[in-house]
């Protein structure tokens, strides 16, 4: 006898689950006041990486638009803060203008990027990165090569600033999470996807492939934007070798592989696993970068959908839903 198939999207447990996300998400706003400012900053750093991993899976993973010049952004919203603060615009103001100018960049680059296709599009995102580095590095009134301060921060105390550039971040963070569901949980959702698996397929079905794509885009570069003015933030000083560094889409990739490529739960499960990783084996250097490399590679081979899947697989209900599933009738 042939087994019998359902296809479910959500339920009752769906729905707690999500309300139990939304109570902790709104509760970690308390953390500076339960926790030492090194932890509070901590926790900056990793909501940061979360920004980024979303933002280069819903345009990788959900749109097939494979970047690996995303540095660019991430460059450009931290010095966008610098350039802004420097003609006295208050510095948390800034974070969030760099933020929207970063988008700007996005909307000004896309019909130019969004003519390429796979390793073409690739390999032009990271041409647009390495070109605003040298832009920014020729630019004394920014630090040129040797790098330049936030000094707008300065008269926070340290423990507030650390406190309010956490509350920013996980703002930031808990908007693009909100962003990214609602954008994947509706129609365009489906479209995006198809999109990413056949383009000329899914444009002869009537899907509006320019639109949605030039959408994708300029959300991964506010995105990005954000996590780079968020990181300065953060660490109160940059360099452009460090900040526009290739580095940021090998730790984007890194995450959302092994969290789980095109799943809306993977780059959270990613972007913590890497954090800790981070943490623990610093250290080590360069022989760091080669185990990431190595984990990557193994989890390609072996698990190429991600950590995710070994619960996604085993869980009863679909912990945040944005599509539909098919699952063997109970």
């Amino acid at each position: 006898m042939s087994e019998r198939w359902t296809v479910i999207r959500s339920g009752t447990p769906t729905r707690i689950s999500a309300s139990v996300l939304v109570v902790v998400g709104i509760a970690m706003f308390g953390v500076p006041f339960a926790f030492r400012t090194d932890i509070v900053q901590q926790l900056t750093t990793l909501c940061t990486l979360l920004i980024m991993a979303m933002m280069w899976n819903v345009l990788a993973g959900y749109g097939g638009l494979v970047s690996v010049g995303q540095q660019a952004f991430i460059g450009f919203g931290a010095y966008a803060t610098i350039f802004l603060t420097q003609r006295d615009v208050p510095a948390y103001l800034a974070i969030v203008l760099a933020a929207v100018a970063s988008g700007i960049l996005a909307i000004a680059l896309a019909p130019l990027l969004l003519r390429l296709r796979g390793g073409q599009f690739a390999v032009g995102t990271w041409v647009v990165a390495e070109a605003l580095a040298l832009l920014v590095a020729l630019d004394e009134e920014l630090g040129g090569g040797t790098g330049v301060s936030l000094r707008g921060l300065n008269a926070i105390t340290p423990d507030w600033r650390r406190a309010y550039t956490y509350w920013l971040t996980l703002a930031f963070t808990l908007l693009l999470l909100t962003l990214v569901f609602l954008l994947l949980r509706r129609r365009s959702g489906a479209a995006i996807r198809a999109i990413r698996d056949d383009e000329e397929a899914a444009a002869s079905l009537g899907v509006r492939v320019k639109p949605l794509k030039f959408m994708l885009f300029v959300l991964a570069g506010f995105g990005c934007g954000a996590a780079g003015a968020l990181t300065l933030a953060n660490t109160l000083f940059i360099q452009p070798q460090s900040i526009f560094g290739v580095q940021w889409s090998a730790y984007m990739l890194f995450m959302v592989l092994v969290g789980g490529i095109g799943t809306y739960e993977g780059p959270i499960l990613g972007a913590i696993l890497f954090f800790l990783l981070q943490d623990w084996f610093a250290q080590y250097g360069a022989w760091y970068l080669i185990g990431l490399g190595v984990v990557a590679i193994a989890f390609a081979l072996f698990l190429p959908r991600g950590l995710w899947s070994l619960a996604d697989d085993r869980l009863p209900f679909r912990l945040l839903p944005v599509g539909y599933a098919l699952r063997p009738a109970r």
